[in-house]
């Protein structure tokens, strides 16, 4: 693969009117967008009706998966069918697609880096979701002995696909919630550069959220158990990168 390439790739688990509005609101982009449903049990036809969309290919799981799972089949794919970068994207509204410009053109600039999204936030934000990502920076500093991740949990963001396959098929990463910090983490591991931008991030009145509070909060628990061990026996490797980061 050569140049830069990019595609879309959007999880979807029981968002599908939000998905087809996606749909819609990307159609004008000459991208190809990868919808994965995972195993969807409302709101089916809506996925039917942009999948009829030019631009649009629907990816099925026949068993639920976790975002992770549906975002790395996405990847997978979108690699597969000769893609150099893949911006992933949330299906339920919370991100904003009229940035998708901004990020390409920060990843078609520096392509072996990762673009992430760092949220602006407005009053819709619960407070529990934001003491959690707090909680979670802290870890991620800690795991990768750094402060070069501003925000793991953020959803929107443009993956190098090369780099990005390597680490999935090296590794045995979270496949829910927990999918989004861990692959930061080990792509910064790698070697990869991590950049931000600022994006505004909603929560929907009303909107449907798979975020399930005891079980994906004791999976991001045990996904930081994991990458600090890993840390450790990276040290050696972490702190030569951290000295000749900072040489002048």
């Amino acid at each position: 693969m050569s140049g830069f390439s990019p595609c879309l790739v959007a999880p979807v688990y029981n968002h599908g009117a939000l998905a087809q509005r996606l749909a819609g609101d990307t159609q004008d982009l000459g991208l190809m967008l990868f919808l994965i449903d995972d195993a969807s049990t409302v709101e089916t036809a809506s996925l039917e009706a942009a999948a009829t969309l030019s631009h649009v290919r629907l990816l099925r799981h026949e068993k639920n998966q976790g975002k992770g799972g549906a975002v790395m089949t996405g990847l997978r794919a979108a690699y597969g069918a000769g893609f150099t970068h893949a911006l992933q994207i949330d299906a339920d509204g919370q991100h904003a697609a009229g940035d998708i410009p901004a990020f390409l053109s920060l990843a078609k600039a520096e392509p072996d880096a990762v673009i992430c999204g760092r949220p602006v936030f407005d009053k819709t934000v619960p407070l529990s979701r934001l003491i959690g990502r707090y909680v979670t920076h802290v870890w991620i500093w800690i795991e990768t002995l750094s402060l070069d991740i501003k925000d793991s949990m953020c959803g929107f963001r443009v993956y190098p696909l090369g780099r990005t396959i390597a680490v999935l098929d090296s590794a045995s990463l979270g496949r829910r919630m927990d999918f989004d910090p861990e692959i930061l983490v080990r792509l910064h591991w790698t070697g990869v550069s991590v950049r931000f931008f600022p994006t505004k991030v909603v929560y929907l009145e009303g909107g449907r959220s798979n975020f399930r509070l005891v079980s994906d909060n004791w999976l991001i628990t045990c996904m930081h158990t994991r990458l600090f061990f890993g840390m450790l026996l990276r040290l050696p490797q972490l702190f030569v990168r951290r000295l000749f980061a900072e040489r002048p």
